[in-house]
């Protein structure tokens, strides 16, 4: 470039100055660009400020037409004398369109220029707010601070160097020293006084320049007043029963603190109470639970009084309180009750018309405290037989009789209970109601006595009849309604000697039972008097038992049992032992009487005499006995001898006739000859022999002799039992010594016996018992084995 450097730029080199603080677009310096004769087109490279020293933005080149140019301010950054460098060089360069340049300096100079002061602090970049509490004394509120960017000497009134501060509005409260300090002048009410306050502050540097800045300045409110209040009502009246949530009243109260917003106070009920709450924020005052004025302690005392208190903090601020008085104001809300609903009544029937029954008002109340609304009627007596019954008055409630009650009557229908319904209505409106029940039992009176069927009542009764008699019933009735529970009872007769009680009438039936056994032959006849009783009144009839004999009577004979002794050889036809028996029947002719032996008499060896026709009859011996051929041999008959009581009956009655027979046992024992043979079995004998074998010093001997001895014993008496079962089936009738005294038997030969060291003897039970027909003497005698003994 230097070679080449032609002179382009006239009027450069140069020196310009330019003031301080210089808008955008303000001219610094002018100046030509000149071109060869060759560059017809002028400059190929506008002129630019290529540098600057020191470095810098502040400056532009502007094309004034044509090849005229001036430098100008940019306005980035502002140029400022008392803070920036004092002078730039700025280096310029042109080049044409045939290649030449030009480079040259432009000396810019920057010139002071006296400047308005300037708000330092936060005043210099916003609107300062100052607060204020209200109550402050008079003091500095606030301190402004001011500068000259010249660092002049300031004027005062003085003549001395400072700024001038003033105040506009001077009516406000405020003022401002020399020294930018703000003080207020009076004690700030911020009830009273404004909330805020604009101040344009001033400041003025010697040359007269100023600045103005606004300072607000707000006044604090402090909690220093107490709420209170706006309503005036201390009184309301609501009715009970409000559903919940009702509103009652809105209480509304001020701060003055804050008049503007009602919301910052606080709304509380001091005083317990379960009815009402009140909303903490808005004060309303609200149902919460049920009001029933008609339970106490609302009954009694119906004014609810509450302490209400306001604050305006939540904690500890400052707060008022008032009374409210709720009355609680009665509602028909209840309907009448009685206690109890359901009545039970007795009434007598025949009772007169107007008879008095029940008095309902004694037994319902409606529990609403106001008499307006506790006030009812009793109406609408209905339900079945109502007719007969009525209500004095609707006041009342008293229940009479309209007409006497015959239960006996049919056009009664016999109806023993009837079901009224009342209904008690409230007069005042709603009219609630309820239903009375009333059950009226018409009790009936016993007016009439029972009644037999017939005055006396006759039966025949064989003798033998048992259990109830059918149909022998005894019946009574009793025109009462309803019927009467009749009992049956005899009062008198139906008893003999042996008997107390022979008859039982059953006290519900009527139906008579025979206790005991009715006898003919005692008494014929049996006069009953049976009562009839319904608890209250009686009757009586007369009952007439026959008893008709039957043959109800056995013959009983003398004696009923014998044992006799015979020979073998005794003849034929003999009357044994001279035996006659004698036989009673008390409903029976001794004719009647027939005798016939049914057990025991083998062989047909024995016979009565006479067999029938007779009271009396004899044993006689019928047959011979032969033992040698073998034909008997038994030497024991025990014969069971029958006797009835039909010897007159036919044939064809005595099937359907009753027949009692009578029964006599005898014993008969044949007596052998002494030359009869009889044939015995040897007997035999259980020896024991003993050895002692002892030994101190074997300590088990006495076990072994123990156990030994038990086991024989268990073994004899075995043996024992088996002789004796094969004695009884095997041989014939023992006893040979004790016949020897009754009479001569034969010598028999005794069988050889070894020594008896131990017998086993056997007890004879002596079962029968006879007179010996010898020596006159009794004897008893076991019925199986034939063993006697003298008594």
């Amino acid at each position: 470039l230097a070679g080449r450097r032609t002179q382009l730029l006239k009027g450069l080199p140069a020196t310009s100055t330019v003031e301080e603080n210089a808008a955008a677009g303000v001219s610094v310096y002018t100046f030509n660009v000149t071109v060869s004769p060759l560059s017809s087109e002028g400059v190929a490279m506008l002129p630019t400020i290529v540098n600057s020293n020191p470095l810098t933005e502040a400056f532009d080149i502007e094309s004034k037409g044509g090849l005229e140019y001036r430098v100008v301010t940019t306005g980035n950054p502002v140029l400022d004398y008392e803070t920036m460098p004092k002078s730039f060089d700025l280096q310029i360069f042109v080049e044409d369109t045939t290649g030449r340049t030009d480079l040259s300096i432009l000396t810019v100079r920057v010139t002071d220029k006296n400047e308005r002061p300037v708000f330092q602090g936060n005043m210099a970049i916003q609107t300062v707010t100052i607060y204020v509490l209200e109550g402050t004394p008079p003091e500095c509120i606030y301190q402004v601070d001011a500068a000259d960017p010249e660092n002049a000497e300031l004027k005062t009134n003085s003549l001395l160097s400072s700024f001038q501060y003033s105040l506009l509005p001077a009516s406000v409260p405020f003022l401002v020293l020399e020294s930018g300090a703000i003080f207020s002048t009076k004690e700030f009410d911020f009830e009273k006084d404004p909330h805020c306050y604009f101040l344009n502050i001033t400041v003025t540097d010697p040359d007269g320049l100023n600045s103005t800045k606004t300072v607000n300045i707000n006044i604090i409110n402090i909690n220093d007043e107490r709420p209170y209040f706006t309503i005036k009502q201390r009184i309301y009246r609501i009715p009970e029963e409000q559903s919940p949530g009702t509103i009652v009243v809105n209480i509304t109260a001020k701060d003055p603190d804050d008049e503007d917003s009602s919301s910052r106070l606080f709304y509380s009920i001091q005083s317990s109470d379960r009815y009402f709450s009140i909303n903490p924020s808005t004060g309303v005052l609200q149902v919460t639970g049920r009001i029933d004025r008609d339970a106490l302690p609302l009954r009694l005392h119906p004014n609810i009084s509450l302490i209400v208190r306001v604050e305006d903090s939540p904690s500890s601020g400052h707060a008022s309180e008032m009374q409210i008085t709720i009355i609680i104001d009665d509602i028909n809300d209840n309907p009448p009750e009685c206690n109890p609903s359901t009545f039970r009544k007795e009434a007598n029937e025949n009772m007169t018309a107007g008879t008095f029954l029940l008095d309902l008002r004694n037994y319902c109340k409606d529990i609403d405290v106001d008499p307006s609304n506790n006030r009812f009627n009793f109406t609408g007596l209905s339900g079945f037989g109502s007719n007969n019954f009525a209500l004095e008055s609707t006041v009342s409630g008293r229940l009479v009789m309209t007409e006497s009650i015959d239960l006996e009557n049919p056009a009664n229908l016999r109806v023993e209970v009837y079901s009224l319904t009342v209904r008690v209505q409230d007069i005042a409106c709603p009219n609630y109601s309820n239903i009375i029940y009333i059950y009226i039992r018409i009790k009936p009176v016993n007016e009439f006595f029972p009644v037999f069927s017939n005055l006396s009542y006759e039966f025949n009764v064989p003798e033998i009849t048992k259990g109830t008699l059918d149909p022998f019933l005894v019946n009574a009735r009793d025109k009462d309604w309803p019927p009467s529970v009749i009992t049956y009872s005899i009062v008198a007769g139906g008893g003999t000697r042996d008997y107390t009680n022979i008859f039982w009438i059953s006290p519900t039936k009527g139906d008579v039972k025979i206790l005991a056994r009715l006898d003919y032959e005692t008494t014929q006849k049996h006069i009953l008097t049976v009562q009839a009783s319904d608890q209250e009144k009686t009757a009586t009839a007369s009952v007439t038992v026959n008893v008709l004999e039957v043959n109800d009577e056995e013959p009983v004979c003398s004696p009923n049992f014998s044992s006799f002794q015979i020979p073998v050889s005794l003849a034929v036809g003999t009357n044994i032992n001279g035996f006659r028996i004698e036989c009673q029947d008390r409903d029976s002719d001794p004719r009647s009487f027939r005798y016939f032996i049914n057990e025991g008499n083998t062989n047909n060896h024995f016979t009565f005499s006479p067999s029938a026709g007779s009271n009396t009859s004899r044993l006689i011996l019928a047959s011979r006995f032969d033992y040698e051929s073998g034909l008997d041999t038994n030497w024991i008959y025990r014969l069971r001898v029958y006797i009835t009581d039909d010897n007159l009956l036919s044939a064809r009655d005595k099937t359907t006739h009753l027949i009692k027979t009578g029964m006599v046992t005898l014993s008969i024992r044949v007596i052998p000859n002494p030359t009869t043979v009889i044939t015995t079995t040897p007997g035999f004998t259980v020896v024991t022999k003993r050895e002692n074998l002892y030994s101190e010093s074997a300590w088990y001997v006495p076990f072994v002799i123990t156990l030994g001895s038990l086991l024989l014993l268990g073994l004899l008496g075995y043996l024992g039992f088996l002789l004796a079962t094969w004695v009884r089936t095997r041989c014939p009738p023992a006893g040979k010594a004790d016949s020897a005294f009754l009479i001569n038997a034969p010598e028999k030969k005794k069988p050889k016996k070894e020594v008896i060291v131990t017998m086993t003897k056997l007890n004879t039970v002596f079962d029968g018992e006879a007179r010996d027909p010898v020596t006159g003497k009794m004897y008893e005698f076991n019925t199986w084995s034939g063993a006697r003994r003298w008594k």
